[in-house]
């Protein structure tokens, strides 16, 4: 049984996806991908201006006439949708969590598709890849595909934790609670009350087996939204590899708290991903510019990636709207295939 609440859900997104993916990206996302290539669809007589090169030379001798091959690009393509549900994207100050824009983007991407007769499919990821479904086309499965995202929780996360404390993040996310204990200055800005080392960038998000997934699940070449806030570590040889086959588009989901610190004094932080819990003295400058240098470097390394790597790359903010950068991103796409 799929609980009322995402049944509300799921019929908000489709209504308003829907209706988005018809009346603002209908053209620019035709224009924005080429079919899989060209295919034959008739001869007919030559006409002054065709190329030559088109000429059928068999069928012209057997008619006494000259006839030309016409082709047609075979536009239908497969859309993957490559979702990141790690605990992170749970973490959301503005409009809604990370998750919740994961699934509008999803479903506005997969309206897209299938208004164009294109295929679509999803590999949802954690800690590893938790569900593939296959491509196919028609509005009921891309509403499956919305579903796994919007309905999907991970075992690990099932009653794990307070109310109080789901609202959290890995080191750029981490929910903000105020601390009453007291803490002096002789304690230092930042006191760890987890023992365990000080985790990796992204401790439990898997990115590399998502894109490694890619490879058996569209074997022709996709166009794959990998969505993700890619806090991650070790997917880049995986995106490399992802890119060299398929037509792969990093969405980028972020939060003004991926940056700033907000000036709430001493409060403790707590990482989803890894379970530790940092005390921090969000009062000093010192530590929030710290801080905001830091993820800054963090976003500047991943751009620097994509950029490398040839890869048109979107962000969306929790805040703001997500159909406009996805048109935005549609439009210099078709400028630049028209362009060649």
């Amino acid at each position: 049984m799929i609980p009322r609440e995402i049944l509300a859900a799921l019929r908000t997104i489709e209504i308003h996806t829907a209706r988005l993916a018809n009346e603002q990206l209908s053209g620019t996302y035709k224009s924005s991908f080429k079919g899989q290539g060209l295919a034959f669809r008739e001869v007919r007589p030559y006409q002054p201006g065709d190329d030559i090169r088109t000429i059928d030379w068999n069928v012209s001798a057997r008619m006494n006439e000259t006839f030309v091959k016409v082709f047609v690009e075979e536009r239908e393509m497969t859309v993957m949708l490559a979702v990141d549900l790690s605990a992170s994207e749970r973490f959301g100050t503005q409009r809604a969590p990370k998750a919740r824009v994961a699934s509008e983007v999803a479903a506005l991407l997969a309206f897209s598709a299938i208004r164009n007769n294109d295929r679509v499919g999803l590999i949802l990821s954690t800690s590893k890849v938790e569900r593939i479904v296959p491509p196919k086309k028609g509005e009921k499965h891309v509403m499956r595909v919305v579903r796994e995202i919007l309905g999907f929780e991970a075992p690990e996360a099932v009653g794990a934790r307070s109310a109080e404390l789901r609202v959290t993040k890995k080191p750029a996310h981490r929910a903000l609670r105020r601390e009453t204990s007291g803490l002096g200055d002789a304690e230092g800005r930042m006191s760890r009350l987890a023992p365990a080392p000080y985790p990796h960038l992204g401790a439990a998000t898997d990115l590399k087996s998502s894109l490694e997934a890619l490879a058996h699940v569209a074997r022709r070449r996709s166009v794959a939204f990998v969505v993700s806030d890619f806090f991650a570590s070790g997917y880049e040889r995986a995106l490399s590899l992802a890119s060299a086959k398929h037509d792969v588009i990093p969405v980028v989901l972020v939060d003004r708290r991926d940056f700033e610190l907000p000036d709430v004094g001493l409060a403790t932080f707590e990482d989803l991903e890894s379970g530790e819990m940092v005390v921090v003295d969000t009062s000093d400058a010192a530590v929030r510019a710290h801080f905001k240098r830091e993820m800054t470097r963090i976003r500047d390394a991943r751009r620097q990636l994509f950029f490398k790597l040839g890869l048109d790359s979107v962000e969306i903010d929790t805040g703001g709207s997500f159909v406009r950068p996805i048109r935005d991103l549609f439009a210099r796409r078709a400028r630049r295939i028209g362009m060649r």
